[in-house]
């Protein structure tokens, strides 16, 4: 073999080589770059779930705080509630994003946020209920129940966030 064609072998071994590098490392990068827009797009839709869960519960702490009074001021509980619905629908939307984006498991976290939420929220709304007739019959066992159901959603939030971090982490 005379040396140009051992030349032009090697040059083609050598392009074929890089080649195949530059497409092996592009595929690994385009991948990197899919898990790290994945892993945000989760981080944004947990981030907000969590920001409207918030707001929603400021708006319900009011609401309760307001039935707690002896002599309730219900236009302003009437204007509380509708701010609570507000934000709820908000937590309701973000809930949706945050299932859409999974995985599955932390779905089921989700649905025990959920449930702790409507259980104090039918505590609120028989509140509220009773303090438009000024039946005060249940007012403390409901207020301590309120109490006992605000303490399960916060552990159930709790179970979300880190059950939200370990879905980031794992992608990382």
């Amino acid at each position: 073999m005379d040396s140009g064609l051992a030349a032009l072998l090697g040059a083609a071994v050598g392009s074929a080589t890089t080649l195949g590098a530059a497409i092996v490392n592009g595929r690994a990068q385009a991948r990197s770059q899919h898990a790290q827009w994945n892993r945000q797009r989760r981080r944004d839709a947990y981030a907000d779930y969590l920001g409207a869960l918030h707001d929603r519960d400021i708006a319900m702490d009011a609401v309760l705080d307001a039935l707690r009074s002896d002599h309730p001021d219900l236009p302003d509980i009437d204007e509380k509630i509708g701010r609570f619905i507000t934000l709820a629908r908000e937590v309701h939307r973000a809930c949706e994003v945050v299932i859409l984006e999974g995985p599955a498991p932390l779905t089921e976290v989700v649905e025990r946020v959920t449930d702790a939420s409507k259980d104090l929220s039918h505590v609120m709304r028989r509140l509220a209920r009773n303090a438009h007739v000024g039946d005060t019959t249940h007012k403390a066992e409901d207020t301590a129940l309120a109490a006992e159901r605000e303490r399960i959603l916060y552990r159930a939030v709790k179970d979300f966030r880190l059950a939200a971090r370990s879905v980031i982490d794992k992608t990382d």
